[in-house]
C-alpha cells in the first residue's frame, strides 16, 4: 500500500481504464484496474481468446557499455552469456545469503546493451541493489517512467499483434525472443513473454504512445483484463508472485527455481551474488520446498493459511491460493517440509478455524493445449 498522504501513481493508460469503467485499486502505490467486467469473465477471455493487461507499472533498467554483460552476470543467477541479440531469459537476483531480491527477465538488445525488467514494487530497491553490485562496470539507466508495457495474452494474441503490426514474422518468434514493429503508428518492441500460461506478447512502448496502442488492440477485439484475473491466470500456471511466493526470506532452490541457478558460472570464473550460499544450501540439502496444492472439496486456501503436520503442529504456510476457473476447484502454493513435498502427498491446511485437505501436485495446474496441426 502507498504511504499515508502519498498520491497514488498513474500509468499512462490510467484515464482509459477509468473510461472503461474499471474498478480501480491501490496496488503497491499505483492506481491500477482490479477488474472491468468481472474476474471470472476476464479469466475466460484470456484462456479462450485474447486479453490486454496494463503492466506499465513494471520497471525497466538498462545496462549500457562494454561491461554490461559482466555486470548482468554478476547480478543474476541465470546465464546471460548464452543470449544472442533479440533473446531474453527469466532469472532471479539474490542477496549474498541466497534470499531473492527479485525475479526478472533479462533482454539482450545488443552486445553492450541489456535490459532487466523488474517488479513494480521493487523498482527503487532493485535499482539501488544493481548500482551497488555493478559498481561502475557499466552505465545503468532507469527507464521505468519512460516506457509503458502492455501484455497481450491468449490463443488469439499472436495473430492479433502480427496483424495490427502488419508484421507476420512476429508469429515466428520463439518464446523469449523479441523484435521491433509498429502498431497505430507507434514503434513497439514485441517480446514473446507473459505471465498467464498462455501464448502472447509483452509490448514495450514509449509512454506517450501507449494509449494509441491500447486503443488499437481493444478496437481489434482484445478484452481489457485487470489485476484480479491476472492473479488467477498466473496461479493456474503456477508462476510465482514476488512478495507472496518468493522474497528475501526464500531462495530460488526452495522456490522450485533451481533451473535458473547456473552454478557452472562460478566454476568458469563468473561468480554471482548469492552463489556461495546457494552452493552450500544445495550441498546441505533443502529443508523445505514450495509445492503446488490441489484442494479437495469446496474449500479455498488463501495466503497465510497454515500447513499442519500429522500432530497438528504448524510447519509451513500457504503463499498464494484461490479458485482455479479453468481447471476447476481451488489451488494453492505453499512452503512445506521436504518430507511432505512429494507429489501425491496429502496435506492438512488450517484457514482460520477451518481444516482443509489438499494434495501435492507436480508441475503447473494448467497447461495450454497444443495447437492442432
Amino acid at each position: 500500500m502507498a504511504t499515508v498522504g502519498t498520491p497514488l501513481r498513474h500509468t499512462p493508460l490510467h484515464d482509459l481504464h477509468v473510461g472503461l469503467g474499471a474498478k480501480m485499486v491501490d496496488f503497491g502505490g499505483w492506481h491500477m484496474p482490479l477488474q472491468y467486467e468481472g474476474i471470472l469473465a476476464e479469466h475466460r477471455r484470456v484462456r479462450d481468446a485474447v486479453g490486454i493487461f496494463d503492466v506499465s507499472h513494471m520497471g525497466e533498467i538498462d545496462f549500457i557499455g562494454p561491461g554490461a554483460l559482466a555486470a548482468v552476470q554478476r547480478l543474476i543467477t541465470n546465464d546471460a552469456a548464452r543470449l544472442s541479440d533479440g533473446r531474453a531469459l527469466y532469472t532471479t537476483v539474490c542477496y549474498p545469503d541466497g534470499g531473492i531480491v527479485d525475479d526478472c527477465i533479462v533482454y539482450r538488445v545488443g552486445p553492450e546493451n541489456y535490459r532487466i525488467v523488474v517488479n513494480a514494487a521493487n523498482i527503487a530497491k532493485d535499482h539501488q541493489h544493481f548500482i551497488e553490485v555493478v559498481d561502475g562496470r557499466c552505465e545503468l539507466i532507469n527507464r521505468s517512467d519512460e516506457i509503458a508495457l502492455i501484455a497481450v495474452q491468449g490463443p488469439r494474441a499472436v495473430a492479433l499483434v502480427a496483424q495490427l503490426a502488419a508484421a507476420p514474422q512476429l508469429a515466428d518468434l520463439p518464446a523469449f525472443a523479441f523484435a521491433p514493429a509498429q502498431i497505430a503508428g507507434a514503434p513497439i518492441v514485441a517480446a514473446r513473454t507473459g505471465y498467464t500460461g498462455e501464448d502472447g506478447f509483452e509490448l514495450f512502448i514509449d509512454a506517450a504512445a501507449a494509449p494509441a496502442v491500447w486503443t488499437a488492440l481493444h478496437a481489434a477485439g482484445a478484452a481489457p483484463i485487470g489485476l484480479g484475473a491476472r492473479d488467477t491466470l498466473r496461479l493456474e500456471a503456477r508462476l510465482s508472485l514476488y512478495g507472496n511466493d518468493i522474497d528475501a526470506t526464500t531462495t530460488p532452490l526452495e522456490a522450485g527455481l533451481g533451473w535458473v541457478v547456473k552454478l557452472d558460472k562460478v566454476t568458469r570464473g563468473e561468480p554471482f551474488v548469492g552463489a556461495d550460499a546457494l552452493v552450500e544450501q544445495k550441498a546441505r540439502g533443502l529443508t523445505r520446498r514450495l509445492v503446488g496444492l490441489k484442494l479437495r472439496g469446496r474449500g479455498i486456501a488463501r495466503h497465510g493459511a497454515e500447513v499442519l503436520d500429522a500432530s497438528g503442529q504448524v510447519v509451513g504456510q500457504v503463499t498464494s491460493g484461490g479458485p482455479a476457473p479453468t481447471v476447476g476447484g481451488a489451488v494453492a502454493l505453499a512452503y512445506v517440509p521436504t518430507a511432505m513435498s512429494e507429489p501425491g502427498a496429502v496435506i492438512t491446511l488450517r484457514q482460520r478455524d477451518q481444516l482443509l485437505t489438499a494434495e501435492v501436485v507436480k508441475g503447473p495446474f494448467y497447461k495450454r493445449p497444443t495447437p492442432a496441426t
